[in-house]
């Protein structure tokens, strides 16, 4: 059965600031159904998501029941081909790869991202934030995104890998080049981009990597090195690893910035909530990832036959998880439409799950925290000021444009 292009339709216009009615309709269908552009099953509802993310046969690469011509041939119909270093650093990041050498090169970076390592970051997050905001409060009005949500992600990710500060928005450029190569419109200008862009990446880290190696610091960079020489990174894979914690990080914590100050202002009882109570703040931050999740979609293979969602599949079916339509799932959470700072309990699942579940997740929480309640904190009135510009496209899903009064 195919999918009309009219029920689901990402690159129509208005999908990327309103896709919540194609959602509803796809969950509506029953079971799960065949998207001829994506070439492969879309899965909306939470407990078939769920189900297909926790689950350690599905992968993420064809290249674990493939032979390599196969894939290969794979990448040249995807135009993934032909971009040396967006193949060696970017496409076989840990994002991609799965099995045991994912599980490695997760046990060499997770030290850098327990609670208890982050949470000593808690401090200087949120004095960053707050000087950030305090700088930017005599200008009056301000492009959110531009102004301010750009630049606290990419600058913490940046302190933890050992860049500073004054490099960071550099560095955040790049990612974003790259990972803009992910969504469907892959035109010949976005290949040029993402493979340049991954070039001068790969040089400034080979750089930095060069420096810690005389000059060691307590940072992420530094960690790796010392995997590395312990034989627990090979080859690429130090420069492919921080590649993807900066790609994986800043972006997605921009988009949902972006998509929580909106949902905000679009719902003034629930700011006004959350300023007489700030001790909801972490409860807040969790309803803006199941509210507008920044990372709505991520692709599966069956790595062999398997039964998940009620039927039969056969190796090499490939899956849409549409992480945002599980979001707003009714079968999942009471009034999903409802935008509510209090939710609890939130089992969203925003940040995937199983193998592959976000690393970053504390982070980019601690990082919502720090701006939100700086920004509640400083002001006391905060008003859209302009028209919102929404990303188009299905890989991502927030604001580019943001513009807001505040007093």
């Amino acid at each position: 059965m195919t999918l009309t292009m009219t029920l689901f339709d990402p690159a129509a216009p208005g999908f990327g600031e309103n896709p919540w009615h194609a959602y509803a309709a796809l969950r509506d269908q029953p079971g799960l159904y065949w998207h001829e552009p994506f070439g492969g099953w879309l899965a909306s509802r939470f407990a078939d998501v769920q189900a297909i993310a926790t689950d350690r046969r599905m992968v993420r690469s064809a290249a674990v029941f493939l032979p390599p011509d196969q894939v290969r041939q794979m990448q040249r119909q995807a135009n993934f081909h032909d971009m040396p270093f967006h193949e060696r650093f970017v496409q076989t990041s840990m994002l991609e790869i799965d099995g045991p050498d994912h599980d490695r090169l997760r046990r060499a970076v997770f030290p850098f991202f327990t609670r208890t390592r982050l949470e000593s970051l808690r401090p200087a997050i949120a004095a960053t934030a707050d000087a950030l905001i305090r700088d930017l409060l005599p200008r009056g009005r301000i492009d959110f995104i531009a102004d301010l949500a750009s630049d606290l992600p990419g600058r913490i990710i940046g302190r933890l890998i050992g860049v500073p500060d004054e490099d960071s928005r550099q560095m955040t450029g790049w990612s974003e080049d790259v990972v803009s190569y992910f969504d469907i419109d892959r035109t010949a200008e976005k290949k040029a981009r993402a493979e340049q862009a991954t070039v001068l990446f790969h040089d400034y880290l080979v750089c930095l990597r060069d420096e810690r190696i005389t000059r060691p610091r307590d940072d992420l960079m530094t960690a790796l090195i010392g995997a590395e020489s312990r034989g627990d990174l090979r080859g690429d894979e130090l420069i492919a690893a921080v590649m993807q914690i900066l790609h994986a990080g800043h972006g997605s914590t921009i988009d949902v910035l972006g998509s929580g100050l909106h949902a905000l202002l679009t719902h003034p009882d629930q700011m006004q909530r959350l300023r007489d109570d700030p001790a909801l703040m972490p409860l807040a931050v969790q309803e803006m990832f199941r509210w507008a999740a920044p990372l709505p979609f991520f692709h599966r293979y069956a790595s062999t036959d398997l039964t998940v969602a009620g039927r039969d599949w056969p190796q090499g079916t490939k899956f849409a998880l549409l992480y945002a339509a599980a979001n707003r799932d009714p079968a999942a959470f009471p009034e999903p439409d409802r935008f509510d700072v209090a939710r609890s309990p939130n089992r969203h699942i925003a940040f995937g799950g199983g193998p592959h579940v976000c690393l970053g997740n504390n982070l980019s929480r601690m990082n919502m925290e720090a701006i939100f309640t700086a920004l509640l904190a400083r002001t006391s009135q905060i008003a859209l000021d302009g028209p919102v510009v929404w990303k188009a496209g299905l890989q991502a899903h927030g604001p580019t444009s943001l513009p807001i009064s505040m007093a």
